[in-house]
């Protein structure tokens, strides 16, 4: 009698949404990646603006915190711990049915992990991704939100008045894969509540939208970055985003590597970039910040600083905040703006081209 050895899943059991088992060599080979029109919004849950994932109602397998972490899923086959193949993720154990008689988890079965957002906002778009969950990846997910005040616990999120709205509705996902989903609600969410059904395991969760902070704590700072992505600041477009995000340019702390600020392409032509941004509110800069930190040999040679006021007399018109200015590589440049104008946009313009890392305009709102 012949034993067959690892014979793989049956054809007959596979379907679109499955994927086959890990055959070695690159195990992000066969991954399904997708672009999704949301994705160059800024992640509202990025542990980076504070966004955490504050409870869960399993992780036997593998930690909710690993939902939120900054980059890609990693997998490390034949990796085994206590209670399995170490997962990069968020995983569940298998649900059971009542009994003998009844195996099954029933239809409305889940598990569920609460998430509070590192910035209120309202969200454009969520991504479930399930990389390296090839046989154990939910079968669907759903995605409510809830607005609350203050820091509330599990206890207050978990009361059963507070009022969760549907976000993404109850949907199927596919295993090893970038699984996005559109939100219409245009509501502003401070939490958001994950489930999946009835089990199983996702590997990243990312939030995409438009920040909404509290407008009176804003109106409590006073003087503040009127970029920073937590205080509302948002990047509307830019001429190039090859290497790295210019949305990394408004985001809180110091840069940590090359990578964690905004870096182009390098121009062959003799024009240059450019990043425009919306601010927190309409506001007047009082003093500039522009970090070159970690770019060394490919820093912007020159910067300049441009303001547009909407709610202006000439809402169309560009003013001059900060004119052309010699940067220096890895450095911290700090400038005062001679005439503080309102403003609810910039531009900042990058000459001929190279990285920025940080950009910071203080001042308050008018």
């Amino acid at each position: 009698m012949t034993t067959e050895r690892n014979p793989g899943p049956r054809p007959d059991r596979l379907s679109d949404a499955d994927a086959p088992p890990y055959g070695g060599g690159n195990p992000y080979a066969d991954y399904r990646a997708a672009e999704f029109p949301f994705t160059g919004l800024v992640d509202l849950a990025d542990r980076r603006l504070g966004g955490a994932v504050v409870a869960a109602n399993d992780e036997l397998f593998a930690e909710r915190e690993n939902l939120l972490l900054p980059g890609a899923a990693e997998f490390r086959p034949h990796t085994f711990g206590n209670k399995g193949q170490i997962m990069d993720g968020w995983e569940t154990r298998r649900r059971r049915g009542t009994g003998a008689g009844d195996p099954h988890p029933t239809a409305e079965d889940h598990d569920w992990a609460l998430i509070r957002l590192g910035v209120p906002g309202v969200v454009r778009g969520v991504v479930v991704d399930t990389a390296h969950f090839r046989g154990n990846f939910p079968l669907q997910i759903g995605v409510e939100g809830a607005e609350l005040p203050g820091t509330p616990g599990p206890e207050e999120l978990l009361a059963p008045e507070i009022e969760w709205h549907p976000l993404v509705p109850r949907s199927p996902v596919r295993g090893h894969a970038a699984n996005g989903f559109a939100v219409a609600e245009r509501r502003r969410f401070t939490h958001l509540r994950l489930s999946q059904f009835p089990d199983g395991g996702i590997a990243r969760f990312r939030v995409h939208g438009e920040a909404r902070p509290d407008p009176a704590w804003l109106a409590a700072l006073g003087t503040f970055d009127l970029a920073a992505v937590e205080n509302g600041g948002a990047v509307e477009d830019a001429s190039d985003r090859f290497f790295s995000s210019p949305v990394n340019l408004a985001l809180p702390g110091k840069s940590g590597a090359m990578g964690d600020g905004w870096e182009n392409r390098r121009r062959r032509d003799a024009g240059h970039d450019w990043v425009r941004l919306r601010l927190a509110g309409r506001g007047a800069i009082r003093a500039v910040e522009i970090d070159t930190g970690y770019y060394v040999g490919n820093a912007a040679g020159w910067a300049a600083l441009s303001g547009r006021d909407e709610q202006g007399a000439d809402p169309g018109a560009w003013f001059e905040l900060v004119p052309r200015t010699r940067l220096q590589p890895d450095a911290v440049h700090r400038l005062v703006v001679d005439d503080p104008r309102p403003a609810t946009h910039v531009r900042l313009e990058v000459f001929p081209d190279g990285g920025i890392a940080r950009l910071r305009l203080y001042g308050g709102l008018v």
